[in-house]
């Protein structure tokens, strides 16, 4: 197994090293830096990247990538090469934001640009630094806005060692889902490197079972790998191929009847909306039968805002 180098930085089979990449500075002349842990065994194997963080506000990811950072996950590696960069988006997790200072998102920035905004500087780092020396890929994620997912992990159809690595992580979901364009993982599978999206939670705030589902597929994914010790213990995960979002149909106050996670019938009753007045109240029933994958906790909801998110077309 060769020598790698991120930033300059050359780091030899068997060693770990700790790294701080500038990224960009701010208009006070602070710095950004990405913390990027590399933890290297003597002998060859897979190279896989963790992150957490590509939007600051998503605790969750950043928590997961944190607490196996400081567990030790990767320090007795058995063959391979982990990199962890907890916070990609350190702008947005000083501000508690998904996007940066120009109010672009990362994860929409890809393949990045030297001379562009500090969104397409973090994604041009990764693309230029870390990319080309990756196998493949664990992106930890957290619901956006008020919005609650499930634990999940996404990958791309069509893509078998895709799909094979998103059945060892073994989410309670796992989830067909085509790359969004200028994302991380579309940019990567350009490059022929898989990268798996991990869901769950709610942004800016801790979820315990999200946590701990990250936490499990992370190590399932590594024994899979032989990167670790241990058998991989298979965890029944619900397969889905397509979803969809329900949205309002009407503003006004928004209350959920069924969340994510329970399974649905068509027709079935899943959340009610009412007016602040108390004049009317809107039962709101399924259009799909599936499960419940997300779903939104915000008490107001505007007309066409994305109450539930409903899996279907499913393997159990």
């Amino acid at each position: 197994m060769s020598t790698i180098t991120i930033n300059k930085i050359k780091i030899p089979p068997g060693k770990n090293q700790h790294i701080e990449a500038n990224v960009g500075s701010l208009a006070s002349g602070t710095k950004i830096n990405l913390h990027i842990h590399v933890y290297r065994a003597k002998k060859p194997g897979p190279v896989m990247l963790v992150t957490g963080g590509v939007h600051g506000d998503e605790v969750n990811g950043i928590e997961i990538v944190r607490r196996a950072t400081e567990e030790n996950y990767f320090e007795d590696l058995i063959q391979g090469t982990i990199i962890a960069i907890p916070i990609v988006n350190v702008y947005g997790f000083n501000n508690f934001s998904r996007d940066t200072p120009d109010g672009k998102d990362v994860n929409r920035s890809f393949p990045g640009s030297l001379n562009g905004s500090l969104s397409s500087r973090v994604a041009r780092s990764l693309t230029k630094e870390i990319l080309p020396i990756i196998d493949l890929g664990l992106d930890f994620h957290t619901g956006g806005a008020a919005r609650y997912n499930y634990p999940q992990v996404r990958y791309t159809p069509f893509h078998k060692k895709s799909k094979e690595l998103a059945l060892a992580f073994g989410a309670p979901f796992t989830i067909a889902s085509t790359p969004l364009l200028k994302s991380w993982r579309k940019v990567a599978m350009s490059k022929d490197t898989p990268i798996l999206v991990f869901e769950g939670g709610e942004s800016k705030r801790y979820d315990g079972l999200t946590i701990q589902k990250g936490l499990e597929g992370l190590k399932r994914t590594m024994q899979s790998l032989g990167m670790i010790k241990g058998k991989m213990k298979k965890l029944k995960t619900i397969e889905i191929k397509k979803m969809t979002w329900q949205r309002a149909s009407e503003p006004g106050m928004f209350r959920w009847t069924q969340k994510s996670g329970d399974k649905v019938q068509e027709g079935e009753q899943i959340g009610i909306i009412n007016d602040p007045y108390g004049h009317y109240e809107r039962i709101i029933l399924a259009r799909k039968t599936g499960y419940i994958v997300g779903h939104n906790n915000a008490p107001v909801v505007s007309l066409g805002d994305p109450l539930f998110h409903i899996g279907f077309d499913w393997n159990e």
